[in-house]
């Protein structure tokens, strides 16, 4: 089947979303934007979507549907690309699964480990996961700012079994009009990589309230992020996870020690964020909406709990920002100290 003769949704046209659909219909692929924000769908209906790059502003006329309309559409999709939250996925999935083929599948433009949930609900044979090293943000609806071109945009995907397949292929074809993808044959250690690179940079600037690159310079705050970093590497370790080379890191300088998670940050810090990029978690909180915490910080303890053992910086940095879901902090610098202070959670 060519790419072309495809039919494509994406659902959960945000900032990642938003950004890789317009590229898909810019390259005249049949792609169908599905979202739940309902004046983001008129905006984008009405004048397109607006997609701000580095160097130039596209607009990209579209067909959006909000959520509600999903059960009038009747011809299935060959290819369901989801951008949402992590803790909206189970319930997409579902959506989506009367409109899925047995040839189709469902892949997750997504940051944690959901690829689970999705093989769960539509089929470990027709889910694909995704690593994405992409930086945008989208504070208006039909607008987005994405602050890395495709060229300099990154990802990767694979089947959960390792195993290459027709739509596996088509899948990287399709992505490649929006980033630089590869095919991998290991697709949980390759989400492990990309999930080892945020549990420092999501919850730690999403708490001082302030762009990732600031954070991290803030006085005492690498040296949390760097503690987070080294349990969630410990415990992929624990678990047989393979360190694969990411984001860029060639395979010959992938270290073998934990050294490997710092690595991941600084190429985070260098490559994907500009002076003005302000992680998931904080762009969440400021529209007042709840954050990703059990995709991060919260996979993490709560995966280590199971297993009987502890992460206890990642579990005292948690418990900081399930204080700001309950409303009793606000993302600050104010709260560096209360940060500071979780390396002696120990």
């Amino acid at each position: 089947m060519k790419l072309d003769d495809l039919r494509i949704a994406v659902v959960g046209t945000g900032a990642v979303g938003g950004s890789v659909a317009a590229d898909l219909v810019r390259a005249g692929l049949d792609a169908t934007l599905i979202d739940q924000w309902p004046d983001h769908v008129a905006a984008m209906n009405a004048h397109g979507l607006t997609v701000h790059l580095p160097t130039e502003t596209q607009v990209t006329p579209v067909r959006a549907l909000h959520v509600c309309q999903v059960a009038e559409v009747r011809e299935p999709f060959d290819i369901v690309l989801t951008a949402v939250k992590s803790y909206d996925t189970r319930w997409v999935a579902e959506l989506m699964r009367p409109l899925l083929t047995p040839d189709s599948v469902f892949v997750g433009l997504q940051n944690g480990m959901t690829i689970d949930d999705c093989a769960e609900i539509v089929g470990s044979e027709r889910t694909i996961g995704c690593v994405l090293g992409i930086a945008a943000n989208m504070r208006e609806p039909g607008v987005i700012t994405r602050q890395v071109a495709p060229a300099d945009t990154w990802f990767s995907v694979g089947t959960l079994d390792g195993q290459p397949t027709e739509r596996l292929d088509q899948v990287a074809a399709v992505l490649a009009h929006a980033a630089v993808t590869e095919v991998t044959d290991d697709i949980r250690s390759a989400k492990w990589m990309k999930l080892i690179a945020n549990i420092p940079e999501m919850l730690p600037s999403g708490l001082l309230g302030v762009p990732l690159l600031e954070a991290a310079h803030m006085p005492g705050i690498r040296p949390v992020m760097d503690a987070m970093s080294r349990e969630a590497y410990a415990l992929a370790i624990d678990l047989g996870i393979t360190m694969l080379p990411s984001l860029g890191i060639a395979a010959q300088d992938v270290p073998d020690s934990d050294q490997y998670s710092l690595d991941l940050l600084d190429r985070v810090l260098s490559h994907f964020s500009k002076p003005d990029t302000r992680v998931a978690v904080l762009q969440d909180w400021e529209k007042g909406r709840r954050a990703e915490l059990d995709a991060f910080s919260g996979y993490v303890v709560a995966t280590s709990a199971a297993r009987g053992e502890r992460a206890p910086v990642n579990e005292a940095v948690l418990r900081l920002a399930q204080r700001v879901e309950q409303g009793e902090l606000v993302p600050s610098p104010e709260n560096a100290p209360q940060l500071i202070a979780a390396l002696y959670a120990a």
